[in-house]
């Protein structure tokens, strides 16, 4: 889902929200990501350009329909983390980070990786790709969002989801992006909407129940000669509850917080040409435990 200054999804709030859209809290377990051989990024994104007031407001703009959507369709999920009969996971530190010896997932669906154990690592790691997915460009696109809301999501709830996130991405709100009406992107440009899990913990479990934490960093814009709309850095927590459906960890509802948000380095900004091959010369990622 979109997401700088972004929120995250799901604030109770159906007319907005007051955190950042692209944040997302850490906690005492940390992901392990499968890397693609033979890549080694020399410099990264860089240090973020200074954003105008403009950029900020689309950035926010985006956030903010995004979350009443979410919000407005998961109404009546109660507390994430306050279910009867769901326990808390002992408060040691964060997980290893040496492989568990368990197999990263094979399945998918669609691109979406699938066939997640049932257990408290299948379920961060279900809570990791998810992430990963709702918060993609692909969500822009009508039939690959609703395909994406499909496979990351509780049946019971998919319709309606569907439904109130063709309302939240309107003509008038794809354009107010950048994007064209029917939401593609403007020739000579690249839209950008990419989230990145960096550690996960469960909060909250049950026998076919689990509250999952993904701390996410993200980058959202347009890149290319004469966008306005430059791509920014953001982090973010994504919370969501999940639960055992049909052989999967699904989501029932979710929601999303600023931070927490480490001191920007000393890395250059990239130019827009930059961005723009990296986005389409480096493939995502698998998360597993």
């Amino acid at each position: 889902m979109s997401q700088g200054d972004e929120r995250g999804y799901g604030d109770n709030d159906p007319g907005g929200r007051s955190d950042d859209a692209y944040s997302t809290l850490g906690g005492t377990r940390q992901t392990r990501t499968r890397m693609p051989r033979g890549t080694d990024d020399g410099e990264g994104y860089g240090r973020r350009p200074a954003r105008n007031s403009r950029s900020l407001v689309m950035i926010v703009g985006v956030v903010v329909l995004l979350i009443a959507a979410i919000a407005f369709a998961n109404q009546g999920g109660g507390d994430a983390s306050g279910d009867a009969g769901e326990k808390k996971p002992d408060a040691a530190g964060a997980g290893p980070t040496a492989a568990t010896g368990t197999k990263p997932v094979e399945g998918k669906n669609g691109t979406i990786a699938s066939g997640f154990a049932h257990d408290q690592q299948g379920a961060q790691s279900a809570a990791a790709n998810y992430a990963v997915a709702l918060g993609s460009a692909e969500m822009f696109d009508k039939a690959k969002r609703d395909a994406i809301l499909s496979a990351t999501h509780d049946p019971a709830v998919v319709a309606t989801l569907q439904t109130d996130m063709e309302k939240a991405y309107s003509a008038g709100f794809l354009k107010a992006v950048g994007l064209n009406e029917d939401g593609s992107t403007p020739t000579g440009l690249t839209f950008v909407s990419r989230t990145i899990p960096v550690g996960t913990k469960v909060t909250a479990e049950g026998v076919d129940s689990a509250t999952v934490e993904v701390w996410c960093t993200g980058v959202v814009g347009m890149a290319g000669d004469g966008s306005t709309k430059p791509v920014t850095a953001t982090w973010f927590t994504i919370t969501e509850k999940l639960k055992w459906s049909g052989g999967d960890w699904k989501i029932e509802s979710s929601s999303q917080a600023q931070g927490p948000t480490p001191v920007t380095g000393d890395n250059r900004a990239s130019t827009a040409d930059e961005i723009a091959g990296a986005v389409e010369g480096y493939g995502g990622f698998t998360y597993a435990r």
